[in-house]
Order: C-alpha cells, then structure tokens, then sequence
C-alpha cells in the first residue's frame, strides 16, 4: 500500500510479446473527479536507469496533481531501437485501458520523459498519432535527447560527442547502427511529419547539453500546428545528470517546475 514514507506502488505490466516490465505509480485517483495520468521515462542514455533514478521527476509531477505511471522500458545495448519505444507504447494503452481505475472518470492521459525518457516519451507520442491510439492530451519533454548528431552548440559546449561521451555512446548502443538514426521513432529531431502530435511543453536549462535540440523541436512542433509551450530554467541545474538523482527533487530548479507542470495540466483540460 501507499504511504508517506513510500508514497508509490509498485507493479508489473504486460507489454507484449511476452514481456513484462516493472512500473512504479504515483499518486492516486480523486475521490471525486479524475486527475491527469502519465506514463513516465526516466533517464539514462538509453543504456541505464532505474525506477529510483526517474523519482525526481515523477514526484514533481505527482506533486502537480498528476496520477504517475513511471515504467522501467527495456534497455539497450540488449534490447536496442526499437524495443524501448515499442514498450512505452504498450504502457500508454495499457494505460489507457486502466486509466479510470488508476485516474478516475474522463481521466486524461500524457506522456514525459527526461533526457534518453524525453526521447521515448516523443516517439511514443508519434507512435500514438500514426496508430490512432491511445489519444494523448500531451507530451511533457524535459531536456530530451532527439538528435543522434549532438553537433548543436550547447552540445558542444558540454563537449557531448567526443569519444567517451555517454551520450555518444549511449546513442551508438540504442541505434546499432546508422541506418536507424533517420527513423522518426528513435530520432524524433529528426522528423519533418509532426502534425497531429498532441499539445507539448518542452523543458530546457541554460546549462542544459540538449538545450539547442530542445529550441529547434519546440520550432519544428510550431511549425507544424502544434500547440507548445517552452521553459527554459536560467539558473544552474546539472541537467541532466541532476534528474537522476533522487535528493533533487528539493532543488531550486525542481521548485521552478511545479507551475508550468500545474499549467499545462490545466491548460490541456
């Protein structure tokens, strides 16, 4: 059961293709009324990452009124593109189908993610759209990896691609090989089809290796028709390292998320 000492519970959950994975859910329904219900990813390059390291950001957004499915997707470099993608898809209509007992009635349901998770959250999102299920209300991308390149200013400021680089080597791993790297599922920076993509708010830092990517995304969707919303965090974060790191959710910049979390929640009603 929940309780204020561990205020989640954990499950597992069928994906398919007869694999199950581990969830974690935060939050609980209303007595009355729903609350939105996220699917959520955590971080890691796509090559690690726990249920504990995706803590900070799903407590943010269960603290923003949100019900929080936070799912342990299968890792690379044993389960590469597109493993991952496909089991995040698979938890949004399971979901879906079990939103009512987990959300309450009419309750709406989005996905997030962080770093290699914001990654997943957005090609599960086309994924969504170009299957016509589920019906997201939105995507919540935090400092998302979307361009395997990491040829962006910001990424080279943080020196992200040289040799040794974990997201250099945590994409070399997730993609196996080149060809891969221009399929809108595993680059999602990369598509030029983002119509009818849900409404999206999109979550950067000034110190942030993915904030350029991050901008150009947020254009691209603008382009396209979408409703976006940016935030960009000025001060210090240690993006993205930070998001692993359970004792953050008390920092300054995790403080900072709880409004535009609030907002898009209510804006998308």
């Amino acid at each position: 059961m929940t309780s204020p000492q561990q205020p989640w519970t954990d499950q597992v959950i069928d994906v398919g293709q007869d694999e199950s994975v581990p969830v974690r859910v935060y939050g609980r329904r209303s007595a009355s009324g729903s609350a939105p219900l996220v699917v959520h990813l955590h971080g890691g390059a796509f090559v690690s990452g726990t249920l504990e390291c995706g803590s900070t950001v799903a407590r943010l957004l269960a603290r923003s009124g949100a019900v929080v499915v936070s799912l342990d997707y299968p890792l690379a470099p044993e389960k590469p593109f597109p493993h991952a993608g496909e089991a995040v898809h698979a938890a949004l209509v399971w979901a879906h189908r079990h939103r009512v007992k987990l959300a309450g009635q009419g309750a709406r349901l989005f996905v997030a993610g962080e770093e290699a998770g914001g990654n997943l959250a957005a090609a599960a999102a086309l994924m969504s759209r170009d299957r016509q299920r589920p019906p997201l209300a939105g995507q919540i991308l935090l400092s998302p990896m979307l361009d395997p390149c990491l040829a962006t200013r910001s990424a080279r400021q943080a020196e992200a691609g040289r040799v040794g680089c974990k997201f250099a080597d945590g994409w070399r791993r997730y993609l196996c090989n080149a060809a891969n790297a221009d399929h809108p599922y595993a680059a999602p920076g990369s598509s030029v089809r983002l119509g009818g993509l849900p409404p999206t708010l999109l979550v950067t830092a000034q110190d942030d290796p993915m904030r350029d990517e991050t901008q150009s995304f947020a254009r691209h969707l603008r382009d396209a028709g979408v409703a976006v919303r940016e935030v960009l965090i000025p001060s210090a974060t240690g993006w993205p390292a930070s998001f692993l790191e359970p004792a953050s959710v008390d920092a300054a910049w995790a403080t900072a998320l709880h409004e535009p979390f609030n907002q898009f929640f209510k804006r998308t009603e």
